[in-house]
């Protein structure tokens, strides 16, 4: 994944490498929520049918949405580091043709 001197050197980023986990804890906490929203519904369904249904529908579209938001951030962060990664590397490939002038 990462070695700890990369922790303590700005030669290469890390937080690409830990992207994916904060992905994983965001995909759960989402699922998390969601279930308990399905655990409200169903005892709301006890008491008004329609509503209960309703708050199962509408949890199980927050899960939907939390995932698809998650990836999409995750994603938005990851492409920022690459864009930063090719501007470094354009940078230095045009430093290399301006020395050899």
């Amino acid at each position: 994944m990462f070695d700890y001197n990369d922790l303590f050197q700005w030669e290469r980023f890390i937080t690409p490498s830990i992207i994916k986990v904060f992905y994983w804890l965001a995909i759960g906490m989402s699922a998390l929520f969601g279930l308990s929203g399905i655990i409200s519904g169903l005892a709301l369904m006890s008491l008004h049918p329609l509503a209960g249904l309703l708050w199962i529908i509408a949890s199980l579209i927050g899960i939907g949405i939390g995932v698809m938001f998650a990836r999409i951030v995750s994603e938005f962060i990851l492409i920022m580091f690459r864009i930063n990664e090719h501007l470094g590397a354009i940078r230095q490939r045009g430093g290399q043709m301006t020395d050899d002038r």
